[in-house]
């Protein structure tokens, strides 16, 4: 087993392209930071860091093991963190990625709660519809819809018994009529969501075991999931929308459901985690509080 000073060293030198740098942050000699490079290459087998008289890069191997030393790094000092501040509760940074009209509209009022619950965390939030890279960007957790498409990330439900539906204002549907099966929504108007830059323009329902797919077009396309269901509420036409999303405006009437016996694609919310060490104590109480919130919403 490595020692945790040999992988600060690493990590540091490779943040920094130099061993003298990342010695003089840990308060060693160049010869001692050396000297814990050489242990822990020669422990795993492998050059880690490709050396010469001008200049030092991450080898291919040290660059896949750069991740994971990260990731260890960063558990052992939230374990060290959750034991010197028990007394005080849950404490540190939460980094939460979240779809932008999920985000907007339930979960900042929910996150308030949040925070008056435990005074001690900070959070940073990242809105936006596209799927962060875990592995990549500085995000603990993200809230998703759907299946995930990377299954290395670890996925802890948050609903999931969870489904899209179409939806549309009563003003629309009194100028236009109200579609009574997936067929007829190929006659409407409808506002078509971007997936990475691509219309997602074909919507799905099931009955009884019957699947139907459906094209559907229309003039208001957008990346935005907010901006979809503001153009439903203003009447341009029929979205196609994760039930959370739609639930208050439904509930007030801006909003009516459509295909009532039909049910749109399945879409479970999941909080997703890129390892199972990064599963902290602060994103396990973040879950509870969250499925009992979307719970109680569904209820």
């Amino acid at each position: 087993m490595s020692s945790i000073l040999d992988l600060e060293v690493f990590v540091r030198t490779a943040d920094s392209g130099s061993i003298s740098a990342a010695a003089r942050s840990l308060e060693l000699t160049p010869a001692a930071a050396s000297i814990a490079l050489k242990r822990l290459e020669t422990r795993l087998g492998m050059r880690l860091l490709a050396r010469s008289t001008r200049s030092m890069r991450l080898t291919e191997e040290g660059r896949r093991y750069l991740d994971s030393v990260r990731v260890a790094l960063a558990a052992l000092a939230e374990g060290e963190q959750a034991l010197k501040q028990q007394s005080q509760g849950l404490s540190g940074v939460l980094q939460l990625a979240a779809p932008s009209d999920f985000g907007r509209n339930l979960l900042l009022p929910w996150l308030d709660d949040f925070k008056r619950e435990h005074p001690h965390i900070r959070l940073q939030l990242l809105l936006n519809d596209r799927h962060s890279d875990l592995f990549r960007e500085t995000v603990d957790v993200a809230l998703r819809f759907g299946v995930p498409s990377d299954s290395s990330l670890v996925a802890l439900p948050i609903l999931p018994r969870h489904h899209r539906l179409a939806c549309a204002s009563p003003e629309y549907l009194a100028r236009h009529g109200t579609p009574q099966t997936p067929a007829e929504l190929s006659e409407h108007s409808a506002l078509v969501y971007l997936r990475n830059g691509r219309p997602y323009n074909s919507w799905h329902f099931s009955r009884d075991g019957e699947v139907q797919e459906v094209q559907v077009r229309g003039d208001y396309l957008s990346d935005d999931g907010e901006v979809a269901r503001r153009w439903a509420l203003a009447g341009h036409g029929i979205a196609y929308k994760a039930w959370l999303d739609v639930a208050s405006d439904i509930r007030a009437g801006r909003l009516v459901p459509l295909l009532g016996d039909w049910q749109g694609e399945s879409v479970p919310l999941n909080l997703l985690c890129p390892h199972r060490l990064q599963v902290s104590e602060r994103v396990k109480v973040l879950q509870g509080f969250l499925q009992a919130r979307c719970q109680l919403l569904a209820g």
